[in-house]
């Protein structure tokens, strides 16, 4: 994939694509995503982290995603990427259909694309002021554009301590993959709409990381 790094374009060739979830690092709030998603159907976790392989195809910097249906939405999300030299940080859209997560969350991991904005930063550059990092999303629902998430990314592991939780990994992220790391609660009530934006903000070098794209609803011919 081509990303802009530092000014200029850089491709990494992405092969490994991992979707961790409930990485929290307050169990209530953790607890209060569980509950949220048990809201609308979605079974509990065995264990808190999870992660979920998923096809590495799915990945995607497009400006518009199609999707089956009306049931799916985004998720603000920091975003690993390994290279062979070094690590680096996006920001990404964990799209998912919240019918299909009701049935499995697995398969509905699969179900839609994943956006990850076209720059990133070596995580070097952020690493030592990482908890002041925010992340934020605003949903666009009916032409109306609210807030839909936002918070420091403190309230999730930190991106060392999620990486030794990592089965086999060694505490590093093997080149050629990409991790979503897990998301913040919702303002209101769980949903998706025509377009969905999402932000990493470094306030100490007054900068950040967009992103946004529409959705397009497929038609379910059954």
């Amino acid at each position: 994939m081509e990303f802009l790094v530092e000014g200029a374009p850089r491709r990494i060739e992405i092969t490994s694509l991992i979707i961790a979830g409930w990485t929290g690092r307050d169990k209530a709030a953790v607890e209060h995503h569980i509950a949220e998603l048990a809201a609308i159907g979605v079974k509990p976790p065995r264990v808190v982290p999870c992660f979920y392989r998923v096809g590495a195809n799915l990945l995607t910097t497009a400006g518009e995603i199609e999707v089956v249906g009306e049931d799916s939405s985004g998720e603000a999300e920091f975003v690993l990427v390994s290279a062979p030299d070094a690590m680096y940080v996006g920001v990404g859209s964990d799209h998912t259909d919240r019918k299909v997560e009701a049935y499995g969350v697995t398969v509905s991991k699969q179900m839609c694309p994943k956006l990850i904005g076209g720059e990133l930063w070596p995580f070097a550059e952020v690493e030592e002021h990482w908890d002041r990092l925010l992340l934020r999303s605003h949903v666009t629902r009916k032409g109306r554009r609210r807030l839909y998430q936002e918070g420091a990314v403190s309230k999730m592991l930190s991106p060392r301590d999620l990486l030794a939780r990592l089965a086999d990994s060694g505490g590093k992220l093997s080149p050629g993959t990409a991790m979503y790391c897990g998301t913040l609660a919702v303002q209101g009530e769980i949903g998706g709409g025509e377009r969905f934006e999402i932000e990493l903000h470094d306030p100490l070098n007054n900068r950040s990381l967009r992103h946004g794209y529409a959705t397009r609803s497929l038609t379910i011919a059954d």
